[in-house]
């Protein structure tokens, strides 16, 4: 009877091209009684905006479906039921650009459904009409705002009390009768299972258990090709879930194994140690470093020590590090911090050179987010050009003017 709906998406107009990155959809029956919850993340195809207010991550977002691969679902769900939210214009506006972008038209506005924010007015004793002011003024407690589920729950536990406040039939039977008789485009449901956000304290298993586990063999011939895109990984000292996929796609494609790789990780890791101990001195910034490093490759402290102890027994070949150089080009992308402006600024007082876009020139991009689902982070990744964050970048201006003097 009613289908209770909240987004989240990447800003606030779709005019500006902002597309959902989740929605959930929570159906009541006529006593606001939960019949079923459906939630699942929405690959935008886009940057994801300020992440810092819907929290989901490139990483997460890019193991999602798009909404062309949910509208069938999105529609059976929402067909024949009231569709309420809070703001509900707000939703209405972000559903009908999804589905027009598909070209088709669907009975969703604010006129035609339940807006338990514009509801408040005759139901609470409240001014206010934020969802949390709405829920104390009700008596509902404070709600989580984790996801778009738990918006979706807390609105429907409104339209419950609500519910119970407004008699039978309620003062919107028609727009009931109107939502059953309401006719849905008729488009694909697929099978696609929701993608649900990772809690945040589930961690992605380590891209090495992807790799086909087998008994070591003789070092893979092309072994530099791997330990030349990892060199360009770890730059950041961050190995970001696009970055895990193309190390999992280029040892499959030259044929490693699981302790083919782990054998090249110890040998990654021997070759920093190496660098650490050129000086004869090992600093607690540079254990720290090698620690960090070990973890990311899936190794171990004790296997620090034991690079260590190997570097210094016998010094190895220092391999060449990357390192940026005047001259080069550097591209920012995505909400920075600081903003891109005072990036660029700082890049040019360093003798870099700074575009817009990327190209085949660019030596290094700058995400906010690492797993950047923008056409400027998918572009560098096809290119080959690292891609790495704010606090990296920073690391090698400093690397930079230390080399210069």
């Amino acid at each position: 009877m009613y289908a209770v709906v909240d987004l989240q998406t990447t800003g606030t107009k779709t005019s500006w091209h902002d597309r959902i990155v989740e929605v959930a959809i929570v159906r009541l029956d006529g006593a606001g009684r939960v019949l079923d919850e459906w939630c699942t993340l929405v690959n935008p195809d886009r940057d994801l905006g300020p992440q810092e207010l819907h929290g989901i991550t490139g990483a997460e977002a890019r193991r999602a479906p798009l909404f062309a691969e949910l509208a069938g679902q999105v529609a059976q769900r929402l067909a024949g039921q009231l569709v309420v939210a809070h703001n509900l214009f707000f939703d209405a506006d972000f559903l009908n650009a999804e589905f027009g972008k598909l070209g088709v038209a669907v009975p969703v506005d604010d006129e035609l459904g339940l807006c338990t924010m514009r509801l408040a007015g005759h139901y609470l004793p409240t001014a206010s009409r934020s969802l949390t002011a709405c829920r104390a003024a009700a008596g509902l407690g404070p709600h989580r705002e984790y996801s778009a589920l738990h918006g979706a729950r807390a609105a429907a536990e409104l339209l419950a009390y609500y519910l119970e406040r407004a008699g039978d039939p309620p003062p919107w039977a028609e727009l009931l009768d109107e939502a059953r008789q309401a006719k849905w485009p008729a488009l694909p449901v697929t099978t696609i299972a929701p993608v649900p956000r990772r809690r945040p304290e589930e961690r992605e298993p380590h891209f090495l258990t992807r790799l086909v586990d087998r008994l070591p063999r003789q070092l893979n011939p092309k072994a530099d090709a791997y330990l030349a895109l990892l060199d360009g990984v770890m730059l950041d000292r961050h190995i970001s879930a696009s970055e895990a996929d193309q190390l999992v796609t280029i040892a499959g494609r030259i044929g490693l194994s699981r302790a083919d790789a782990e054998f090249l990780h110890h040998r990654y890791l021997s070759g920093l140690a190496a660098v650490a101990l050129a000086d004869q001195v090992l600093t607690p910034a540079e254990r720290l470093d090698l620690d960090g490093v070990a973890e990311l490759l899936g190794l171990t402290s004790a296997d620090v020590d034991r690079a260590l102890a190997d570097a210094a027994a016998i010094p190895a070949a220092q391999p060449a590090q990357w390192q940026l150089s005047p001259g080069d080009q550097v591209v920012f992308t995505g909400p920075l911090n600081p903003p891109r402006e005072h990036l660029e600024v700082d890049a040019l007082t360093h003798g870099l050179r700074t575009a817009r876009k990327v190209t085949k020139q660019t030596r290094l991009l700058v995400a906010a987010d690492p797993d950047s689902l923008s056409g400027v982070a998918k572009l560098a990744r096809q290119y080959g050009i690292p891609i790495v964050t704010t606090t990296a970048y920073k690391a090698m201006l400093e690397a930079l003017l230390a080399a210069s003097r």
